[in-house]
């Protein structure tokens, strides 16, 4: 078996017009997510179990079942519905796009809020009863002592599902939207070289992961720099 290397340099370009449906669909489902994420939160410690216990099975929901079926049931099952059809939120899930930005945004928030509650719980407990003793309202506490601390410690694992999330939009192609991924399986349908186009998406999906990383490794070199000899 031949291997094209001809059609690998061919195919990058290609699919580098797609990038910009793939950086739409991250940055703003990570925008969407990362404030789902806060407010799933901020219920799930308010120490009301009306509030906590739904959340907490929102989360177990979205942790607990693929993106990918959480994906068709939005595309394919919500559009089913007759209320769907006639509610406020119909203009977004009548597209491809709409559906796949509410999928990853639903999906990557419980992720997230899961994220930030260890940052929380990791925020040493003499911090907050000093922050007391100074006569600070909880409130303020969580703003000026907790929230600072916690997105340090949690910035790691943010970091992680950031690139995880840059990997799940690949599966948009499957409800039509033709990111990097959509164009390489219609170019693997007209050149029948699975092997040569799908490494050259891989090769830009680990360009684009590298960039991640070492862009949030920057940041927390940034945000660590009081604790560095």
């Amino acid at each position: 078996m031949s291997f094209d290397i001809a059609l690998i340099i061919d195919s990058i370009p290609k699919m580098l017009m797609g990038i910009g449906l793939t950086f739409q669909l991250l940055f703003l489902s990570l925008a969407l997510g990362t404030a789902l994420g806060v407010m799933l939160l901020i219920l799930r410690i308010s120490g009301r179990w009306y509030l906590s216990w739904p959340t907490m099975i929102y989360i177990y929901i979205f942790r607990g079942t693929p993106i990918l079926v959480q994906i068709f049931i939005i595309y394919y099952g919500l559009p089913q519905l007759e209320f769907v059809r006639d509610g406020i939120f119909w203009p977004i899930l009548r597209e491809p796009f709409g559906c796949a930005i509410v999928a990853l945004t639903l999906n990557t928030g419980a992720y997230l809020s899961e994220i930030f509650r260890g940052g929380v719980l990791g925020v040493d407990r003499g911090l907050k009863e000093a922050g007391s003793a100074l006569g600070l309202s909880v409130t303020d506490r969580f703003i000026y002592i907790t929230a600072p601390i916690a997105i340090r410690l949690c910035l790691p694992a943010y970091s992680n599902d950031v690139v995880s999330l840059m990997k799940s939009t690949a599966l948009a192609s499957t409800i039509t939207l033709l990111d990097m991924m959509g164009i390489a399986r219609t170019i693997v349908a007209e050149t029948y070289a699975p092997y040569e186009v799908f490494i050259s998406v891989m090769v830009i999906y680990l360009i684009i992961t590298w960039a991640i990383q070492r862009t949030f490794g920057w940041i927390e070199k940034r945000m660590s720099r009081h604790v560095r000899q």
